[in-house]
């Protein structure tokens, strides 16, 4: 299976497709969610380049000033792509061949992501305004996430077998890559600013969650009777997963990396994206805190809205689609 095909497997899975792995927890589900009441949520459209095909608010910094985006223009002569930075929304615009997909951004402003060249998935930084590629493994390499230190990491794949393996960029050693040693197939979905990376692992339809400390002790990250887990983000001492119980009984969780004790979610999540260090989470149309969830507004008949991520200081970015795709940011929620 290739590493592409593996990344699209696990991007179904977020829609439910899960199957069977094992694993142990430390703690009950919570009572069943229910959906909270409503309260002042502000939807604002942020700016973005004049005649372009779609453009996406992808990531936003843990204080709520950085986010950073995609934008796609359509032309005769050929796509141009662009990194869309707002800076306390002030939009700055950066084209450049590499700018397909936004992985996160840091509260220094630094953004990470990939794009395809020669064939292969080429990681890269953005710093001082600049689109910078990251070295990489042979085989390529995709940035899933960076801490307020620098520390990045992100998936990489054998070029023999096309299987996963974790890369950390340290920000201790720029110009430089390792290799982590870690469960089989392990792909990494979020680094915490202690240096704790968590990720899913094993073969297709067998997944399961893992933490790795910054001692680099690495420790099963599921609850029990689980038979798959993938984990989708980690912010302060939360990561966020989704757990399949067999026979199609499926459930939204969140850890506390501390002990790793977990809670169930407000069932009406459709999917998890995020998660800040307060606990709170998003994913899909609504925002949850632990059992109960509310909708997020700016959706409606033949226009849909999706969460991307969310800051510390509880504003969240994604997108708004009705006649195009547009980059949105949601505060009060």
């Amino acid at each position: 299976m290739t590493h592409l095909a593996r990344r699209r497997m696990l991007a179904a899975a977020t829609a439910g497709l899960l199957s069977a792995a094992i694993g142990v927890a430390t703690a009950p589900a919570t009572a069943a969610p229910r959906t909270a009441t409503a309260s002042a949520c502000n939807l604002t459209t942020l700016p973005y380049p004049a005649d372009t095909y779609r453009a996406d608010a992808n990531a936003v910094d843990p204080t709520g000033r950085f986010i950073a985006g995609t934008a796609l223009r359509v032309r005769e002569e050929g796509n141009q792509n662009f990194l869309l930075v707002w800076d306390r929304g002030r939009l700055t615009t950066i084209e450049s061949s590499l700018a397909e997909n936004v992985a996160d951004v840091n509260t220094a402003g630094t953004v990470v992501g990939s794009g395809w060249a020669d064939g292969r998935l080429q990681p890269w930084v953005l710093r001082d305004g600049a689109v910078a590629p990251l070295p990489t493994p042979e085989g390529g390499a995709g940035p899933r996430a960076i801490n307020a230190a620098g520390d990045i990491v992100g998936s990489g794949g054998d070029t023999g077998t096309y299987a996963a393996f974790t890369v950390r960029w340290p920000a201790a050693r720029p110009g430089t890559f390792e290799v982590l040693d870690l469960p089989a197939l392990a792909e990494p979905a979020g680094i915490t600013d202690d240096g704790t990376i968590v990720g899913t692992a094993g073969e297709f339809a067998a997944w399961t969650g893992w933490v790795r400390y910054p001692d680099g002790r690495v420790e099963p990250l599921t609850v029990p009777g689980a038979s798959t887990t993938i984990v989708f983000a980690a912010q302060g001492h939360w990561a966020i997963g989704r757990v399949n119980l067999g026979d199609g009984d499926q459930m939204m969780v969140r850890w506390d990396l501390r002990d790793r004790s977990w809670s169930r979610l407000a069932d009406d999540l459709p999917l998890l994206t995020d998660v800040n260090s307060r606990g709170t989470v998003v994913g899909g149309d609504r925002i949850a805190r632990g059992g109960t969830s509310r909708l997020l507004p700016g959706g409606g008949a033949s226009v849909g809205v999706g969460a991307r991520a969310i800051a510390d200081t509880g504003t969240v970015v994604g997108f708004r689609n009705g006649d195009r795709l547009t980059p949105v940011r949601w505060t009060g929620c």
